[in-house]
């Protein structure tokens, strides 16, 4: 008996040290700063060009499956020319906004990055790897055990260093910022207050914090920060005074005169990281718990806006003929069999399967919000166009030549594997989610994704528009 006392008196010491040995590197992953954080940009870039269309873009989570696809989706936009004067653009030249979730978070935060010219050598340095080389994968080990009991099996050391020190190149929030850059934004989860958490600068205002610091991994090393798989992220809410203001639109959403429900969360979560009596660190996990589509940067940003056109300037908005806001979407369909037997599912198939029926549900939410928003902005956006004076109009677009202040289209396209031949998206549902895959399923999937680009028909019809104004095509 003093025998398997002292067995388990052993075993209960090393499980103890395995657990001291877990709690690594948690965090935080931010700095303070010292003096009032600079608010988020009140309208996405203006490059300055004809301004004629507005592409927005946002990619799911799901691994690499999501990364691959959304690479897809941008190297088909960048095949397509729009316009050869002054100078020749692609489709990829409009992109005004991007945004990601866990896997299409790395994909859009890489385009942030490495910028249009740059970022097509993507599938070299992150598809065809294999990050998960650097995590611990497996729950076999007590060492890897106590690690998931104690929060998460990986920490910053493992697939958020790879991030930094293979795709990155240790590069912070400032490298967003080349010439005509798209506004980036980048999904986590805030499981304490249950609100989607975006990588922008109101955010980090209220946490006394400096964006720009900020490595870039990190931020998509949260937003893919898988439960279990990994350990939450970690940000410091100092509470220590830098100066803050907050926001015309917070307050006005913590006041209740903002109608979305969904701003109205994030508002209070941004008071609780600078109120006295709020959290003191800010704990984040996979945004694709809150938001699996990466369409909340938008949807805040619209609700959020003072102006009946932003998250676009005036100018934009005078010039605008198409906006294209596509959403690469690579969720899994069904493809489990047991719906058809009154035995199963069993524990691991009935897990994923709750998971996936909560991201799912949550999509179609998201995406309804997506649309009620769009419609929404597009009637002030005429009103507002059609509140102008000619004169305005005129300065803006050098002529009021073919101006009707009606005449502006607003489309949201939602590009999933359902739109491929039924047995491509039956293979590609069968894909794991996953952060390594074999290279000819990579190439399955960003070949998938050029497929839904090219041969959707809003795309198309967009297209010939915008060209046959530009002179590239004849028609009316």
């Amino acid at each position: 008996m003093f025998a398997a006392k002292g067995a388990r008196a052993i075993w209960l010491m090393a499980a103890l040290i395995l657990t001291a040995c877990s709690a690594a590197d948690v965090g935080p992953i931010n700095s303070h700063a010292e003096k009032a954080p600079p608010p988020s940009p009140e309208f996405v870039p203006d490059p300055g060009d004809d301004g004629s269309m507005v592409i927005g873009l946002a990619f799911s989570g799901g691994g690499v499956r999501a990364s691959a696809f959304s690479y897809g989706v941008l190297r088909a936009l960048d095949d397509i020319v729009v316009d050869q004067k002054p100078y020749r653009r692609t489709m990829i030249d409009n992109v005004r906004m991007i945004s990601g979730v866990s896997g299409g978070a790395i994909t859009a935060a890489y385009f942030g990055y490495r910028g249009r010219d740059d970022y097509r050598d993507f599938d070299a340095r992150f598809l065809f790897q294999h990050a998960e080389t650097s995590m611990q994968t497996s729950l076999a080990s007590p060492f890897s055990l106590s690690r998931a009991l104690a929060g998460g099996v990986n920490d910053r050391n493992t697939f958020a260093r790879w991030l930094n020190d293979n795709l990155f190149d240790g590069a912070d929030f400032t490298r967003f910022k080349w010439t005509n850059a798209p506004s980036v934004w980048i999904t986590a989860s805030d499981i304490y207050n249950r609100t989607p958490f975006i990588f922008d600068y109101d955010t980090f205002a209220a946490l006394c914090s400096d964006l720009d610091k900020l490595k870039i991994s990190d931020a998509v090393a949260a937003s893919a920060a898988a439960p279990v798989v990994f350990a939450p992220v970690v940000l410091a809410a100092t509470k220590q005074d830098c100066g803050y203001r907050r926001p015309t639109w917070l307050k006005e959403a913590l006041s209740g005169s903002n109608p979305s429900t969904r701003l109205t969360a994030y508002a209070n979560a941004l008071q609780s990281y600078h109120a006295e009596d709020g959290i003191k660190f800010v704990r984040l996990m996979d945004g694709g718990l809150t938001d699996n589509l990466g369409i909340t940067g938008f949807v805040l940003e619209r609700s959020a806006s003072q102006t009946p056109h932003g998250p676009i300037s005036a100018e934009q908005a005078v010039k605008l003929r198409h906006f294209l806001f596509i959403v690469a979407d690579a969720g899994r369909g069904q493809t489990e069999d047991w719906g058809a037997s009154i035995n199963g599912p069993w524990l691991g198939p009935l897990v994923e399967a709750a998971i996936d029926t909560g991201m799912t549900s949550s999509s179609r939410h998201g995406l309804d919000a997506l649309k009620f928003a769009v419609d929404g902005w597009k009637e002030r956006v005429v009103r507002y166009r059609c509140g102008l004076p000619l004169e305005t109009v005129r300065r803006i677009r050098g002529s009021t030549e073919g101006w009707d202040c009606r005449k502006v289209d607003f489309k949201i396209e939602h590009l999933e594997f359902s739109d491929l031949e039924p047995n491509v998206a039956s293979h590609l549902n069968r894909v794991e989610t996953r952060l390594s895959l074999p290279r000819e399923q990579v190439e399955l999937l960003v070949e998938a994704g050029k497929t839904v680009v090219r041969q959707n028909m809003a795309v198309k019809q967009v297209v010939g528009d915008i060209r046959r104004a530009a002179g590239l095509i004849e028609g009316d």
